[in-house]
């Protein structure tokens, strides 16, 4: 079996949230589904990854953000 090496790439970045300028660095496909995530719920990305850096447990942004959208699909299929 071999793994797509675009899956495992990841890419840095910058966004702001609450006025505050950081970066997260996400594979592609996190990035794509995190997107589509806030379209379905008529919301900008900023406004998704604002909320998901409000909630979030974990001291990685990045790391939330990967938990909530395999969260969010796990959940779709329950």
């Amino acid at each position: 079996m071999r793994l797509g090496l675009d899956f495992c790439d990841t890419k840095q970045r910058s966004i702001v949230i609450a006025g505050h300028k950081t970066s997260v660095s996400l594979e592609d496909e996190f990035w794509n589904n995190l997107k589509e995530i806030a379209r379905q719920r008529g919301m900008t990305l900023m406004e998704l990854v604002g909320g998901i850096d409000r909630d979030r447990e974990h001291a990685n942004l990045s790391s939330a953000i990967r938990l909530f959208v395999l969260g969010f699909y796990r959940d779709q299929r329950r």
